[in-house]
């Protein structure tokens, strides 16, 4: 069987939405996720209150930490009910769970419960995750695989700009407990719009729902080099992302005595977010994924370096706008990275897309919490332990790109070693 399953005609060309809006779709599933994450960070300081916390307690930050835990460990579940029963009924169970955890948090009578609700809101999130890469493995492959993902991310990535001003202003007006609400309407509106969503999961690729198979599918993600590699490159930019993520919050308002200007700032270095995954849509096609993300790297470390720096010699305080010319450039670079990275990673897995999706997003973002996790509690009322973990973990990632392309960067994107070929012959099918 070959190595590769993505169809001769894309979902743009058979009967349902057309490819723009194929992306927004795709793209906006996997935005239940960030709206689930950035349209709480605003309403912080009103979950402090109503617990009776501190109000420079960091215990909140929680609510970010177990909804990506619950992120990372659904997708183990999605990618081989996937691979059995398709993309579109596994979006659905996806959108079942989401709604439960969300009704649940909007109720919780205290911070573990919420915590708990947002863990299981996390496990539901998992699932439009899970399912979008797959598509998108379905449909395209090399640098036109790339580039949908930068389009998929591009929109992915507005959510952020608008979510922490629409968090504000449900505070603002009523309870923070209304966040929840808006993202359960949210819900129900895409439940109706992924109707639309055609199965690019053929019959015949649909693999058994069995133990051995998802160990031998696991296997075969695993085995790869290439894949193995780029997801803990992946997972180690992902620390310092879920750090910055947990953290902005505490450190706009406590180090820089801004906090009403968070949502302006949270939202305008998302937009530079969102302009880089848009600028690498349009050129990753002629450059190519694979130099693009490596010259992307190396700027990323050097940044993060340049920030470590800043942040040691002002003792941790730089001035604002220190601290945005150098989280600018570093988000910016991780913009453009990820959506290479996924590609790269992804590429050689056409055969298992649903379960080498799920592998790959769990790792990322399981250890990619726990990494941030680290950060956040080093937090010492500057901007020090971010700094160095950025530069840190950009160093981590470079070694690992090093190791996967054995220290021969800005290569073309290739074919993967025929090694898989008698791997992928234990992945029974249906």
């Amino acid at each position: 069987m070959s190595t590769s399953t993505a169809p001769t005609t894309s979902p743009a060309e058979r009967r349902g939405p057309g490819r723009a809006e194929l992306i927004a779709l795709l793209a906006m599933g996997m935005a239940l996720a960030a709206l689930g994450i950035d349209l709480m960070l605003p309403a912080f300081a009103d979950i402090r209150q109503a617990f009776d916390l501190p109000a420079d307690a960091t215990e909140v930050s929680g609510i970010v930490t177990t909804y990506f835990l619950g992120l990372a460990l659904g997708q183990l579940a999605y990618g081989p009910l996937a691979d059995r029963f398709g993309r579109k009924p596994t979006l659905y169970v996806g959108f079942a769970v989401y709604l439960v955890g969300a009704l649940a948090g909007a109720f919780a009578p205290s911070l573990p419960l919420l915590l708990l609700s947002r863990f299981v809101w996390g496990l539901g999130s998992a699932g439009p995750r899970v399912v979008t890469l797959a598509v998108v493995r379905d449909s395209f492959e090399g640098e036109r695989m790339s580039r949908a993902m930068s389009f998929i991310m591009a929109v992915f990535i507005l959510v952020p700009i608008a979510a922490p001003t629409i968090g504000a202003a449900i505070v603002a007006v009523t309870t923070w407990r209304w966040i929840f609400g808006f993202c359960v309407a949210a819900l129900l509106v895409m439940a109706v719009w992924a109707l639309r969503l055609p199965e690019t999961l053929a019959p015949e690729h649909r693999l058994e729902l069995s133990p051995r198979r998802i160990l031998s599918a696991g296997r075969f993600v695993v085995a790869n080099r290439q894949t193995r590699a780029y997801t803990l490159a992946m997972t180690a930019l992902y620390g310092s992302f879920t750090s910055y993520l947990g953290s902005s919050e505490i450190i706009i308002g406590d180090v820089f005595d801004a906090a009403g200007s968070f949502p302006v700032i949270f939202g305008g270095l998302a937009a530079v977010m969102g302009v880089g995954m848009l600028v690498n849509a349009r050129i990753v096609e002629a450059v190519g994924a694979r130099r693009l993300s490596h010259v992307l790297l190396l700027g990323y470390v050097a940044c993060s370096a340049v920030f470590a720096g800043v942040a040691l010699a002002t003792g941790g305080t730089p001035p604002l706008w220190a601290y945005l010319l150098a989280m600018a450039p570093l988000l910016g670079c991780h913009a453009l990275v990820i959506p290479n990275f996924n590609t790269i990673a992804m590429d050689p897995m056409g055969a298992v897309a649903g379960t080498a999706s799920s592998v790959i997003g769990s790792v990322q973002i399981a250890v990619g919490a726990l990494l941030g996790s680290l950060l956040d509690a080093a937090f010492d009322g500057t901007v020090r332990p971010l700094a160095i973990g950025f530069f840190g973990y950009g160093l981590l990632a470079l070694a690992l790109v090093l190791w996967a392309e054995r220290g021969r960067l800005f290569r073309p994107l290739r074919p993967v070693e025929p090694v898989e070929e008698p791997q992928l012959a234990e992945v029974p099918q249906v």
